[in-house]
C-alpha cells in the first residue's frame, strides 16, 4: 500500500499543473489494478476538500463528486470509508463544509455523545451542540 499525500489528488483534480497531473495519474494507472493499494488519510481528503472550495473554488457539488469517485474508485483505501460516507450525505444536503461534516461523523464513530462548537453552519449536524 502506498499513501498518497494532499498534492498528488489536487493536481490530478484541477490539473493545474499538467506534467504533475500526468504523473498523478501514471500513480493511479499504475496501480488500478490493486484493490486498496492507495491510501488516502482523512487529512489528507480533509485538506484536498478545503482546498479545492477556498483556493480552486470549487463547488459543493464538485467538491462533492470528487469524494464520491474517490469512495467509488477501488486502488483507494480511505482511512475511515464509513465516516466520509456519513460525512458526504451531510455535506450534500446541508450548508456545513465537509471537514466539520467528517468532524461530526468520526466523533459519532467514537461514540461522542456530542461535539461542541462556534460554527453556526455545523449546528444543523446531527449530534453538534453550539456553545
Amino acid at each position: 500500500m502506498i499513501a498518497l499525500d494532499t498534492n498528488v489528488l489536487v493536481r490530478l483534480v484541477t490539473r493545474d499543473d499538467e506534467a504533475q497531473a500526468q504523473r498523478a495519474k501514471a500513480v493511479f494507472d499504475t496501480h488500478a489494478a490493486e484493490n486498496g493499494g492507495l491510501f488516502v488519510a482523512d487529512i489528507v481528503l480533509v485538506e484536498l476538500c478545503w482546498t479545492l472550495a477556498r483556493s480552486y473554488e470549487l463547488s459543493r457539488a464538485d467538491i462533492a463528486r470528487t469524494v464520491h469517485a474517490l469512495l467509488g474508485n477501488a486502488s483507494i483505501a480511505l482511512e475511515s470509508p464509513a465516516a466520509v460516507k456519513n460525512a458526504l450525505v451531510h455535506f450534500e444536503t446541508g450548508s456545513a463544509d465537509f471537514p466539520d461534516c467528517l468532524i461530526v461523523a468520526k466523533a459519532g464513530q467514537v461514540g461522542c455523545s456530542h461535539t461542541l462548537s462556534f460554527d453556526k453552519r455545523m449546528g444543523p449536524l446531527p449530534g453538534v451542540r453550539l456553545i
